[in-house]
């Protein structure tokens, strides 16, 4: 029985996850879970579930009396608290955001493993993240289904015959409008994505691109291979999920619906790989539709960019997710434009001071004055 910790258990990735360890009762058990505002569905929990901690984004003294079985935790350090100080087997991190960051940090000192969803503790800490893993001998998993799906290519295989990695692409919502035309979308235009369902946050992240770039730097942490040999495709139906092309001229490639399940279903299992009746098969006596397209970087410059600076690392993926969580955030919020998120990004990392070996408060600097400076960027 793996006992799971799951950050994260309201947005689209944690319930999900929950709907994975109800198909799996016997092997995976959830003792523990974060929810930030949904009081009524951390409630619904607590009441299905037999959990022993939880959290909640502030103190609440009627959660304490209704539930003295639970450990409860609140406030900014809550969620650093609730991975260091109880017994787990995994962690499931589907938070959003840098807030990600230090929860996976300190679980992985807790020596716990890890099945990771939330993209920006690799980008904006892969390096401070991957020194913790070998010092703690902690294994992380990705829950990325590009990730995933590379892994699943990778099993069986040395590193030394792996020629590049390919991560598919669906494009987003806009992948037939032109620049010009992106200037007037509106945010119920970038939520519709074509393919997948997910939160607001990493659906505008899909729109611009940005989400593929973080998925490069991710990729490049989490299987040791450069930068020049990662590289993305568009490919429009999200059937192919990534894949490996090896020195001999192999290629392989993960094939599935597009339904994120799988990929959690893969981590929280792992070595495992067992069935349920979540994920629809993919039926190949249908036409499916493999066409692969290469990616326009003029369209989706910021994918460019990052491809460029990546390399450099030190702070700049705490400038990239600091700079990028805000100019999201003032999207939503209609305070900015489509085009200004890439605007706010680029800006904001020619100005913006680089530091080569970063220490983990300086990541939290970096990322608080990113935030910072979007804001006065646009008078906000």
């Amino acid at each position: 029985m793996k006992r799971i910790l799951l950050l994260g258990a309201s947005g689209s990735i944690g319930k999900q996850s929950i709907d994975i360890i109800k198909a799996h009762k016997d092997e995976l058990e959830l003792v523990g879970v974060s929810v930030y505002n949904n009081l009524p569905f951390l409630r619904e929990i607590l009441n299905e579930f037999k959990i022993s901690f939880a959290y909640y984004k502030e103190y609440n003294q009627e959660l304490i009396e209704e539930y003295p079985s639970v450990r409860f935790y609140f406030d900014e350090k809550g969620l650093e608290e609730i991975v260091k100080e109880n017994d787990y087997d995994l962690l499931v991190n589907g938070l959003v955001g840098f807030v990600g960051f230090l929860p996976t940090l300190r679980a992985i000192e807790n020596k716990k493993d890890i099945a990771l969803a939330n993209k920006e503790t690799l980008v904006a800490g892969g390096e401070i993240i991957k020194k913790a893993l070998k010092e703690n001998n902690v294994t992380l998993l990705p829950i990325d289904s590009e990730h995933s799906a590379i892994l699943q290519c990778l099993n069986g295989h040395y590193k030394k015959d792996v020629n590049r990695l390919i991560i598919t692409a669906s494009g987003g919502p806009f992948k037939n409008l032109s620049r010009s035309e992106l200037k007037n979308v509106t945010i119920e235009d970038a939520l519709k994505h074509p393919t997948w369902s997910m939160g607001n946050k990493i659906t505008i992240d899909s729109a611009t691109m940005m989400n593929k770039a973080f998925e490069i730097m991710e990729a490049h942490y989490l299987f040791d291979i450069e930068y020049e040999n990662i590289e993305p495709i568009i490919h429009r139906t999200s059937i192919i999920h990534s894949m490996v092309e090896y020195k001999d001229g192999t290629i392989m490639a993960q094939l599935s619906s597009p339904d994120m399940r799988l990929p959690i279903r893969y981590a929280l299992l792992y070595p495992n790989n067992l069935e349920d009746e979540n994920v629809k098969h993919l039926d190949l006596k249908e036409a499916l539709s493999l066409d692969l397209e290469p990616v326009d970087y003029n369209r989706f410059p910021l994918l460019k960019i990052i491809k460029e600076i990546a390399p450099l690392k030190g702070n700049i993926g705490s400038t990239l997710v600091g700079a990028n969580d805000e100019a999201v955030n003032l999207f939503l919020n209609r305070q900015i434009g489509f085009l200004d998120i890439e605007k706010s990004i680029i800006e904001t990392l020619k100005n913006t001071t680089f530091i080569k070996y970063p220490t983990c408060e300086e990541l939290l600097n970096t990322h608080k004055e990113a935030r910072e400076y979007v804001r006065k960027m646009w008078n906000i």
